[in-house]
């Protein structure tokens, strides 16, 4: 039994890694694929609300930035998700204080979050914006993910520090 309880705190922040990556694919890519279904390009709805849908073709990178450059944003993407994954199935490892689950889940939701934007790269050649807020430039569940999980990754970071230096200081 001891040995079922080993194995499992080994590969539990991996698993947190994986299913979180997967949850947040099949997220993003079901919730596109509804409003490229549901709603006309470019069709806004409710209209005149704070919080509101819209069926936008993002050619560029957050916010519209570096339209048109497809090919380059897609290999961008593909190095993000191969530093992503280097980072946590090998440095994660050799430095156990950043092998937690708080860390491997913040680092899942940005692999599925660069997953996702990919897979519309690849398959569409642009990716599908649909979430507006006041006047903040739309965006999709992917990039929402992708902010949740680098802002939690960083305070993991800041935690991991902070008992560091408590302890230092008790010693």
């Amino acid at each position: 039994m001891r040995e079922a309880s080993n194995l499992w705190g080994k590969w539990r922040n991996n698993i947190a890694f994986s299913l979180t990556a997967a949850v947040v694919v099949v997220g993003d890519q079901l919730s596109k694929a509804w409003i490229r279904s549901n709603l006309a390009l470019g069709e806004v709805s409710p209209e005149g609300e704070f919080l509101f849908f819209t069926h936008i073709r993002n050619t560029g990178a957050t916010f519209g930035i570096f339209r048109g450059y497809t090919l380059q944003l897609t290999i961008i993407g593909f190095v993000a998700i191969g530093v992503v994954l280097f980072y946590a199935f090998y440095l994660a490892r050799r430095y156990p204080p950043l092998n937690n689950l708080m860390s491997k889940s913040a680092l899942g939701m940005v692999l599925g979050g660069a997953i996702g934007n990919v897979i519309d790269r690849v398959s569409l050649g642009y990716i599908t914006d649909f979430v507006g807020v006041g006047s903040w430039p739309p965006y999709n569940i992917a990039d929402a993910f992708m902010t949740a999980g680098v802002i939690t990754f960083v305070g993991s970071l800041f935690r991991i520090m902070y008992y560091r230096k408590k302890a230092r200081a008790k010693a």
